[in-house]
């Protein structure tokens, strides 16, 4: 008797889409869901103002009778909790990508200056244009986070791409964008100033209702054409020559592989500010879960971010009550050794 298939097979008859899932990868996202959802909770429910489980989901859908209730969580705490849902979604997708196009596991764009990139193309405008509206920063943050991607490539290009080599020109990169961030943060006004310097630091705290509808076209758009192109990543991870082999279109699937890192990591940095190695722990710890490759990897990284940001946002707003800990601060914490963890452990690569 045959051993049953450790994996199953989904294809999508109105497209030529299919993807090939290890069986136990519905039950990591089933967990993982659960996991988010249950944060997610926790986070509008808990703070200096507890709002019952049942009374928070009757404020959510519009039937409570408590006028603070319904103003605690509908105005000030369930946009938040869905920022830092969805923020975590794109940087870990965004990392993933990156990691899968270079081959490079110490990739993701907070390591090497897409975010930089995209935080210097932002705050500009913010310090100059302090008017500006938030459905603009999107575009702006996409940008400067793909302007930073072309020129790590170009320089560190020397008859292909070494894993080391991306990553110093990266952080030289990151570094001269924050230099510069920081000079822009100069002449500013002292308001201005000080909400940028929160920004920078990630943050989801006073986003609204405004910080979010700008940002769900961009995870509309491009979550879903990150999932379609991931059979693309696996191919691209066999090598350039065995990839051209099977047919595919290297350097076109590779570039568009990077317009949809550097337009998720541009749009959750727009939105939330450089929240720091979501995009760097999300993929490892999903690539521990269920395998690498990237058909269930991708999404599976994408709860995660979820998880970690929401956990994170969390921590940071209940646990030092009344002083508030942005989320980035939190992630940074956790994720600096991490990374250096991984320097050292990918040393001789």
């Amino acid at each position: 008797m045959l051993a049953p298939r450790p994996w199953i097979v989904v294809r999508l008859r109105s497209l030529p889409l299919s993807f090939r899932l290890d069986r136990h990868i519905p039950l990591v996202m089933g967990l993982l869901t659960a996991l988010a959802v249950l944060l997610f909770i926790l986070n509008i429910s808990w703070g200096e103002y507890p709002v019952p489980p049942l009374a928070m989901l009757q404020a959510i859908f519009g039937l409570s009778t408590d006028a603070d209730h319904e103003f605690v969580v509908r105005t000030l705490r369930l946009p938040r909790s869905l920022v830092a849902l969805l923020v975590g979604m794109g940087l870990a997708i965004a990392g993933g990508i990156l990691q899968g196009i270079t081959r490079n596991p110490l990739a993701a764009p907070e390591i090497i200056g897409v975010n930089a990139g995209a935080s210097l193309v932002a705050v500009t405008f913010i310090v100059l244009l302090p008017g500006i509206s938030p459905s603009l920063l999107p575009v702006a943050a996409f940008c400067g986070g793909l302007t930073a991607a072309i020129a790590i490539y170009v320089l560190a290009w020397n008859q292909g791409s070494a894993p080391v080599r991306l990553i110093l020109v990266g952080i030289g990169l990151a570094a001269l964008a924050s230099s510069l961030t920081s000079l822009m943060v100069t002449f500013g006004e002292i308001s201005v100033v000080s909400q940028a310097l929160v920004w920078l630091t990630g943050s989801v705290h006073g986003r609204g209702w405004e910080h979010l509808l700008p940002l769900l076209p961009w995870l509309a758009l491009f979550i879903p054409l990150s999932l379609a192109l991931a059979r693309e990543l696996d191919t691209l991870n066999l090598g350039d020559n065995l990839a051209r082999g099977l047919g595919s279109q290297v350097e076109w699937m590779r570039g568009l592989l990077l317009v949809c890192s550097v337009a998720l990591a541009g749009s959750c940095v727009a939105t939330a500010g450089n929240i720091g190695f979501v995009g760097l722990m999300a993929p490892h710890l999903a690539r521990h879960l269920v395998g690498p490759s990237h058909g269930g990897m991708i999404p599976v990284a994408a709860l995660t971010g979820a998880c970690i940001t929401e956990l994170a946002d969390l921590i940071g707003r209940t646990v030092f009550a009344p002083i508030e800990i942005p989320c980035g601060v939190i992630t940074a914490i956790v994720g600096a050794p991490y990374f250096l963890w991984l320097l050292y452990r990918n040393r001789n690569q």
